[in-house]
């Protein structure tokens, strides 16, 4: 009985999800930004230029009261100055951990 419970709990542990399986992940978020912000977003520290009227993800990461989960949501709705980018909720989520990790 004891053999037949540690492999249950065995196989219970290599098929449950691990705590991370969700965790947005930054370095996703970077193609991402590379991809879709770069033309008018400053998106990394090496990057030059961006245009004058959207701010670099630097000033947004340090802006009071940033929340990533928040910017997470508003990338998931169009907006008249950024284009629909057709981001599914995990790229929302990489993308704002990006940011995140600009401050």
């Amino acid at each position: 009985m004891m053999r037949l419970i540690a492999a249950l709990l065995a196989l219970t542990a290599l098929v449950a999800p691990s705590g991370t399986a969700g965790a947005a992940d930054a370095a996703k978020g970077e193609v991402l930004a590379k991809r879709w912000c770069a033309t008018c977003h400053v998106v990394a520290a090496d990057q030059k230029v961006g245009s004058t009227q959207a701010p670099p993800f630097s000033a947004i990461a340090r802006k009071p009261g940033f929340d990533a989960a928040q910017v997470a949501l508003f990338l998931l709705d169009p907006h008249p100055k950024m284009p629909d980018m057709g981001l599914s909720r995990s790229e929302a989520a990489d993308l704002a951990a990006y940011i995140a990790a600009q401050k």
